[in-house]
């Protein structure tokens, strides 16, 4: 039986932990870096190496896994002045499951390639830090076939739903998708929260009543819920739906695609983070909705 590579984890927040953790648990020595020192502490409690600086990171695992907040954050670790493309060397291979903006993040997988002959697979993942820890993420992948078969194993431990949309750069564009259905749909749960809030029904069997229906999904029976209980602990941060969102906007200027419903959710996300609620989970969208 062959050996399981060994993994190079940056970013190890609250998606790349609890990946992080499942790895381990499942048998994969995993080796990370974080820039938060908390974030690295806790990794280290959970099992895995910790270096102290990216390219000892980089060096020690035959795939790299990147699950970075933002495009900047991309960049530096690849190209900035200490980035690891000063010591990746193939065959190793990036697989990044970070949320990028189309065409640049395309631009930087054509450079990063040519610049290192190494794999770049652009996997950006939907489901939430429950989902990352037990494997059951859906994955959105951009990559050749041939990369896609060699990485297959190691994708299908961390996928409940796995979709190869494509040579590299396709994933970004299921994810833009995946976001702007996320954005659109938490504004109108929000909405329908608080009308069911105000009509004198028993608004907390609303999921339940929905069930099987057109208007039922996993957002409203997850999302629902929340917003009735106002809890908005961060499952996912709302400035980065909001980073998400801009993103989208941005991609459909550029294909001259009218995007009304995103522009809207966009504007209400504006107003939540200016309402000094970054930090909190997507779903506390209702306080703009109920301000």
């Amino acid at each position: 039986m062959s050996k399981q590579p060994q993994i190079a984890y940056i970013g190890l927040g609250l998606m790349g932990l609890p990946m992080a953790k499942h790895l381990i648990n499942n048998g994969y020595e995993v080796h990370g870096f974080d820039i938060n020192p908390q974030q690295r502490a806790a990794a280290e409690k959970s099992g895995v190496v910790i270096h102290a600086n990216l390219q000892s990171t980089a060096k020690s695992g035959q795939i790299i896994l990147l699950n970075l907040p933002t495009f900047d954050a991309v960049k530096d670790v690849v190209f900035g002045e200490n980035g690891i493309v000063n010591v990746i060397q193939a065959p190793q291979c990036i697989i990044d499951f970070s949320t990028n903006p189309v065409s640049e993040g395309c631009e930087l997988i054509k450079l990063f390639r040519k610049e290192t002959s190494c794999t770049w697979i652009d996997a950006p993942v939907s489901g939430g830090p429950v989902a990352s820890a037990s494997g059951n993420l859906t994955v959105m992948l951009g990559a050749m076939p041939d990369e896609y078969s060699s990485n297959e194993k190691l994708l299908k431990t961390i996928a409940g739903q796995l979709t190869l949309m494509g040579p590299p750069g396709s994933g970004l564009v299921a994810k833009a998708l995946n976001q702007l259905i996320v954005g659109c749909l938490h504004a109108v749960i929000a909405e329908a929260v608080s009308i069911a809030k105000k009509s004198g029904i028993d608004a907390d069997l609303v999921p339940t009543a929905l069930s099987g229906g057109h208007a039922d999904g996993v957002l409203l029976q997850q999302i629902f819920p929340r917003m009735m209980a106002n809890d908005f602990a961060p499952r996912g941060y709302a400035r980065q739906l909001l980073k998400d969102l801009d993103m989208v906007a941005s991609y459909a200027t550029e294909l001259k695609i009218p995007v009304p419903m995103t522009s809207q959710a966009l504007t209400l996300y504006r107003i939540l983070i200016e309402m000094g609620h970054s930090e909190l989970d997507t779903s506390s969208i209702l306080k703009v909705i109920q301000r």
